[in-house]
């Protein structure tokens, strides 16, 4: 049997990440820039290597949530342009500086405290400025003539880019996302009047540039979920997905234990599972604090030994239990797939999420730091 590295990790494809990326440029054409959002450690895939495959590959943007991420990257090397989407707190507001960050502005108190930043720096401090177009969280909801004599007066920070934020931009079956274009375009046509044009317009993440919602693409797109291998299933008459693009993690954990268990025992945690027959079971080095969802308790799958293997009761702090009865060589020290594919079986992120009631952006970012990241 070959040795396993670790009790629980991931395995990252570069060269998925890097050709996942390459089909999103693509489909956005050379008139559209590719910002490659790498927030929440490139969600679970480890955003310093995720962010060296994808600047080698040509990526002159990323994005994060906080300025704390930003560092982190500017300290393993990272060159592009840096884009802080969420956080704009005083206490990290030397930091956008020192590392040259550019912040996303969501308040017109924050453009002029900004511009308060930048004559302290005694330089120009570029910003992206988000507009709340119905999302009803981040942005300003403000009018063109406040938002133009706020930008005027800030002579210090500059305007580089025009943003928002879709809130269902993959539900066909409703108009809330051309509600919020329509919101959008008005509103930077106003701005235009005034004489605001920055050359950055930004509104689309993944699904609206897998979909081809081109109306919302502006001068730039903002791609997350897809450079990772997924685009959320559309609602409604959408139109065909124009990415082909594959997952990028898989998941694995080692067997800690197997034995033989008589039909009527209990397994677990408030003895959740009872055996209805003579059964093999196999305890694996993997539980919620590992990010493995407890919500997979009694009714998860995992791929051992290249078949469908059930989760018997509960996924504890560390352990899982499987049913091993169809594979009974399986031993301690074996590896099963969480997350991946072993010949023509595969589970990926979408499908562990509806077995878990959540989402697959939960399932991959929940994947904790005490699972090793290899990068292959």
């Amino acid at each position: 049997m070959p040795a396993i590295p670790h009790r629980s990790w991931v395995e990252v494809s570069r060269a998925q990440i890097a050709e996942n990326f390459r089909c999103v440029r693509a489909a956005a054409g050379s008139s559209v820039e590719v910002m490659a959002v790498v927030k929440a450690d490139a969600y679970g895939h480890g955003a310093a290597e995720v962010s060296r495959v994808l600047e080698a590959h040509g990526a002159r943007w990323l994005a994060v949530s906080n300025v704390g991420e930003g560092v982190a990257l500017r300290e393993a090397g990272l060159r592009a342009r840096i884009l802080v989407m969420a956080d704009f707190l005083p206490f990290e507001r030397g930091s956008l500086v020192e590392h040259d960050l550019t912040p996303v502005i969501h308040s017109l108190p924050d453009v002029e405290a900004l511009d308060r930043l930048a004559r302290s720096a005694g330089r120009p401090l570029s910003y992206h400025l988000k507009l709340d177009t119905g999302m009803g969280r981040l942005g300003t909801r403000a009018g063109a003539a406040e938002i133009a004599a706020a930008v005027r007066r800030a002579g210090h920070a500059q305007l580089e880019g025009l943003m928002t934020h879709f809130a269902s931009s993959a539900d066909y079956s409703s108009s809330q996302t051309e509600d919020q274009i329509a919101a959008f375009d008005a509103l930077r046509l106003e701005l235009r009047k005034e004489g605001i044009d920055p050359p950055w317009v930004h509104l689309s993440g993944s699904n609206p540039i897998a979909y081809g919602r081109k109306s919302a693409w502006g001068s730039m797109v903002r791609a997350g979920h897809v450079i990772y291998g997924y685009v959320s299933p559309a609602r409604g008459e959408a139109p065909l997905n124009i990415v082909k693009v594959k997952p990028a993690l898989s998941w694995k954990a080692a067997i800690l234990a197997v034995k033989d268990v008589p039909e009527g025992a209990l397994i677990g945690y408030g003895g959740m599972h009872r055996a209805l027959r003579p059964s093999r079971i196999a305890v694996l080095a993997v539980g919620y604090a590992d990010g493995f969802p407890h919500r997979l308790s009694n009714k998860g799958k995992v791929i051992a030994a290249g078949k469908l293997a059930p989760i018997l009761g509960a996924v504890s702090m560390d352990l899982t239990t499987i049913d091993v009865t169809a594979t009974p060589w399986l031993q301690p020290g074996d590896a099963v797939t969480l997350l991946g594919q072993e010949g023509d079986i595969s589970l990926n992120a979408q499908q562990i999420a509806r077995a878990a009631g959540t989402i697959s952006y939960s399932v991959l970012c929940g994947i904790s730091a005490r699972v090793k990241r290899i990068y292959v």
